[in-house]
C-alpha cells in the first residue's frame, strides 16, 4: 500500500527531474511522510490507539531534548576518541581541516539529524513497538537488532563475505540503540505507560552523533590511514563499524549505556506494562 501511494508522487520527479540526488532525497521524504500518516491509521484500526508517536517514544519535552544532545555528544566524542586512539598507535594521521570544513560540518549535521530521526522512528519506534507487543523485551531487542543489521547489509554475496566483520557491529549498534531508549529515563509509572519502551531522544542523538562524526572525518578528509595494520583492525573500506577497534568502541558505549538504562530492570514478558 505504501509503495502504491508513493508511486504517483515519485514518478514525475523520476521522469522530469535530471538531478538524481535531489530526486532521491525528495522521493524518500514523500515515502517517509506517507509512512507517518499510515501509522496513525494502522494503530487506530488495529490497536484502537490514537497517539502512536508518543507510544513509540517521540516525546517533545525538555528531558527528551536533553537526552538527544547527550546522545549526540556521546556519539560524536566516541567516534573522535576512536580515531584519536588509532592515531596514538600510528594507524591514522590527522590532517588539516578542509577550507570548507564549516560547510561540511553543517551538511553533516543535517544528514545526521535526518538519518537519526528517520531510522530511529522506524526501527526503535514503530518496529520495536510491534515486536514488544508479541515478545519479551530481550527477544524483541534481538529481533530488532538483527533486522536493523540485515537491512543495512544488503549487498552482493561477494561483498557480504568481504565485509562480514561489519555485521556484528551493526547488530551491536542496533542493540545499543534499543537499550538507550530507557537510559536517563524518568522511571515514573505514568510516563512508562505512555512510552512503554522509552523515549527516542537518546537513540536519535547517539545515531546522529556517530553519523555526524563519520561524515565530518570522511568527507572532510580529517584523517589519513597509514596502512601499517590490517584494515580488519581499523575498519574494512575505512568503515569503523567493520573493524575490531570499532567493535571495541561500540562495546564501551554498550557498557556505559547499559549502566544508565532501565532496560535491565524490565520484566521479561511481552509488552511491558508497569
Amino acid at each position: 500500500m505504501l509503495v502504491l501511494l508513493w508511486l504517483p508522487l515519485a514518478a514525475p520527479f523520476y521522469l522530469w527531474v535530471s538531478d538524481r540526488n535531489f530526486v532521491s532525497i525528495i522521493t524518500l521524504i514523500f515515502l517517509y511522510v506517507e509512512f507517518l500518516i499510515l501509522i496513525h491509521f494502522w494503530v487506530k484500526a488495529i490497536y484502537q490507539e490514537s497517539h502512536p508517536l508518543t507510544r513509540y517514544g517521540l516525546v517533545f519535552n525538555s528531558k527528551n531534548y536533553q537526552n538527544y544532545f547527550k546522545g549526540l555528544g556521546l556519539g560524536l566524542i566516541s567516534l573522535i576518541g576512536l580515531f584519536f586512539i588509532e592515531s596514538l598507535f600510528g594507524w591514522v594521521q590527522w590532517q588539516s581541516p578542509n577550507p570548507n570544513f564549516f560547510r561540511i560540518s553543517l551538511e553533516g549535521f543535517l544528514v545526521a539529524f535526518g538519518v537519526g530521526f528517520a531510522e530511529e522512528l522506524f526501527f526503535r519506534g514503530w518496529l520495536l513497538d510491534e515486536l514488544n507487543r508479541d515478545y519479551s523485551p530481550k527477544i524483541a531487542l534481538v529481533i530488532n537488532s538483527l533486522i536493523f543489521a540485515s537491512l543495512h547489509f544488503i549487498k552482493p554475496l561477494s561483498e557480504i563475505q568481504r565485509t562480514a566483520l561489519q555485521f556484528p557491529g551493526l547488530v551491536l549498534l542496533g542493540s545499543i540503540l534499543v537499550i538507550s531508549k530507557l537510559a536517563w529515563f524518568p522511571a515514573s509509572s505514568p510516563r512508562l505507560k505512555l512510552s512503554p519502551s522509552g523515549w527516542l531522544g537518546l537513540p536519535m542523538g547517539l545515531h546522529g552523533g556517530l553519523v555526524w562524526g563519520y561524515y565530518m572525518i570522511n568527507v572532510g578528509k580529517l584523517i589519513d590511514y597509514s596502512d601499517t595494520v590490517s584494515e580488519a583492525i581499523t575498519g574494512i573500506d575505512q568503515n569503523p563499524l567493520a573493524g575490531l577497534m570499532g567493535l571495541f568502541c561500540l562495546g564501551a558505549i554498550a557498557i556505559f549505556i547499559w549502566k544508565k538504562s532501565l532496560f535491565r530492570k524490565l520484566p521479561q514478558s511481552s509488552e511491558f506494562k508497569p
